[in-house]
């Protein structure tokens, strides 16, 4: 395997520096995905203003964790699903919504399973949904906006999720004691 650099501020392209210290300013730490991301300062910088740009949209923390952490499983992202597990648990994402995410089991709220189930037409299909997915995913009381905001999401997921494929990001301490694996899904 190719080893990728996981950077520090002393070490990291010039570009990407000013990201990595905001990341240690505002978290504590700087996460190893931008560490790593930073060997690209253009990959960093599109991330963090769609991930920004995601946590514009009008979904709740919640349905923004759905829609990240169903592709983060669906890809087999253990580093993702270990890091969206405990932000969703600093956002206050309810335990039981967590776990069928991590599992892979159904919600109790029917629209939760409804933008589930869309994510994974939307990853399933790449992003080739039937109208009667889309119809299915209206009727459960989404929106057009929100079909939209769906791709944000998964572009934002395959921007992480790739990253952490290709260099075997570690994960950070910070999230040791959210692990995942695939075989839990």
């Amino acid at each position: 395997m190719t080893d990728f650099p996981i950077h520090t501020p002393e070490t990291a392209p010039a570009d990407a520096r000013p990201i990595l210290e905001a990341a240690q300013k505002g978290l504590g730490f700087i996460p190893n995905l931008y560490a790593t991301m930073a060997e690209s300062p253009q990959l960093l910088a599109g991330y963090k203003a769609l991930a920004d740009i995601f946590g514009k949209t009008n979904l709740s923390a919640t349905e923004q964790q759905v829609i990240m952490m169903t592709n983060n499983a669906l890809n087999g992202c253990t580093y993702c699903m270990a890091a969206h597990t405990t932000l969703s648990q600093m956002q206050g994402v309810a335990e039981d919504d967590i776990t069928a995410l991590r599992d892979g089991t159904p919600f109790s709220d029917p629209k939760l399973n409804a933008l589930r189930a869309f994510t994974t037409v939307m990853f399933e299909t790449r992003g080739w949904p039937t109208d009667a997915d889309i119809e299915a995913f209206l009727a459960a009381g989404y929106t057009k906006q929100t079909v939209l905001e769906v791709i944000i999401g998964t572009s934002l997921k395959t921007m992480s999720n790739y990253t952490n494929h290709v260099a075997e990001t570690p994960v950070d301490a910070a999230f040791t004691k959210n692990v995942w694996t695939a075989k839990a899904a």
